[in-house]
């Protein structure tokens, strides 16, 4: 079954919701240090997180921020907060459900099958060129048995790049598909992008030359 990881300081809610998702199948991981959470979620490979909003050093709000950033790992949000602001800003910030406490057992059950069902049912779609492949479903690039967690920026760089080898693609190209607009953006914005990008592929042990600039017209792989 599934691996959650279990991000709730509420320590008798947290050792009830636990034995309900083992007693059905699931392995849990609870978060042990609230302000790493989102690296805690990350390093436990989690394929869901069921996440309490407020939390002592951070919010679920900041942590569902963080874990979007770099993973497409489906969120759930459980919370005692009805507020309508708080489930859009849930939504907004990339959570796939919103709970208000108290819930049913069957209910959390059901939410959880079912974003694992959309996730498992999704298309895998991978690129590959020189050694290097993204998983576009996973937002993740692998090197020679080695892989990292992409942002969202760095994997539409990349993907667009991969998608057009030996091409080379317009800084406007980029931002068009970063930001679906090429106006009011400062330049500079994607030179930090594509540079974070080569920053992450040289620590995979990429050759620094793989994302080429491409001088007065753009980069290309």
């Amino acid at each position: 079954m599934a691996n959650i990881f279990l991000v709730e300081d509420d320590t008798s809610l947290r050792h009830e919701v636990q034995e309900i998702l083992e007693i059905q199948g699931f392995r849990v991981t609870c978060c042990q240090h609230f302000p790493s959470a989102a690296e805690e979620a990350l390093a436990s490979e989690a394929e869901c997180v069921l996440l309490d909003l407020k939390l002592p050093g951070t919010s679920g709000q900041a942590i569902c921020r963080s874990l979007r950033a770099r993973s497409n790992v489906p969120i759930i949000v459980l919370t005692s907060s009805e507020s309508e602001f708080d489930e859009v800003t849930c939504m907004n910030l990339g959570a796939d459900g919103y709970l208000t406490k108290p819930y049913s057992p069957a209910v959390l059950i059901a939410h959880i099958q079912s974003v694992l069902r959309r996730v498992s049912s999704a298309p895998s779609r991978t690129l590959a060129h020189d050694g290097l492949s993204v998983d576009l479903a996973r937002s993740t690039v692998t090197f020679e048995d080695t892989s990292a967690e992409l942002t969202k920026n760095e994997l539409r760089i990349l993907a667009l790049l991969m998608s057009n080898p030996g091409c080379i693609i317009s800084r406007q190209e980029l931002m068009l598909e970063l930001w679906e607009s090429d106006s009011f953006i400062d330049d500079n914005t994607l030179t930090v992008n594509v540079n974070r990008l080569r920053t992450k592929l040289e620590e995979l042990g990429v050759p620094s030359d793989y994302v080429r600039t491409k001088r007065g017209q753009g980069y290309s792989v």
